[in-house]
């Protein structure tokens, strides 16, 4: 019997879910096994006096955001669709996706609202990639950050992982984000098994993920055609093996 393409989703848990669906689905069979875990920070309901919307570059602002307030009246702009779908399941109606990443998410911002509308709200972790609100500001918004949440990184690789690279039973790694990325390069590093990545393909969101991941020895390095969710089960699928 022919073993089911399997892939090793490295996401946290709540992000892992949707994109664990999508593959199975797909025909693709999945191993959740997170390299981080979000934490969220206690702390007020943010203050949203002045703000003519929230800017979210992950789920996991939207889930802390919402952990923290109980106003869903305020509009959103979401830098991808699983983000968007994550605002609509906690009851915000006001929902825009940029479907892209966070320079596609300035743009929709800048053509939708402006700078004397009032604030923008980024509702985030610790740790973020690119200069969302430097964009902004140039445009002449005021972008303000709320740090809601931090995204910790596991201290070693998970033993589902370890074992499934070890015993030959994967045959790709999705990597979402190059924090993630570069977790997982230097846990695969650290456990001696970089030699497994031989038989694996690396499935990436981004060119930025692809640069962290290229210091191990991979069969193949595939990139999304598009920074969101969609495309990357598109790549999975079609590169399945079937």
């Amino acid at each position: 019997m022919v073993r089911p393409f399997r892939v090793l989703i490295t996401r946290p848990r709540d992000d892992a879910a949707p994109l664990a669906a999508a593959l199975e689905a797909g025909g693709v069979q999945t191993l959740v096994d997170p390299l981080l875990v979000i934490r969220h920070l206690p702390g007020p309901p943010p203050a949203l006096t002045g703000v003519a919307g929230l800017v979210a570059t992950s789920a996991n602002g939207i889930r802390a955001f919402a952990r923290r307030s109980s106003r869903r009246d305020v509009r959103v702009f979401a830098v991808g669709d699983a983000t968007a779908r994550t605002a609509h399941e906690a009851g915000f109606d006001l929902v825009e996706s940029a479907d892209g990443d966070v320079d596609a998410l300035a743009a929709l911002i800048e053509s939708r609202v402006r700078p004397d509308d009032g604030d923008l709200l980024h509702v985030a972790g610790t740790d973020v990639a690119g200069d969302l609100a430097g964009r902004l500001r140039t445009a002449g918004f005021a972008c303000r950050r709320e740090v809601l949440y931090r995204a910790e990184t596991v201290t070693c690789l998970p033993p589902a992982s370890a074992a499934a690279l070890a015993d030959g039973t994967l045959d790709g790694v999705a990597v979402l984000s190059p924090r993630t990325a570069s977790t997982f390069r230097r846990l695969v590093q650290e456990a001696d098994l970089s030699g497994a990545c031989r038989r694996l393909t690396a499935f990436c969101l981004s060119q930025a993920v692809a640069d962290r991941l290229r210091q191990l020895p991979w069969h193949a390095v595939a990139v999304a055609t598009h920074p969101h969710q969609h495309a990357l089960v598109t790549l999975i699928c079609d590169n399945d093996g079937s």
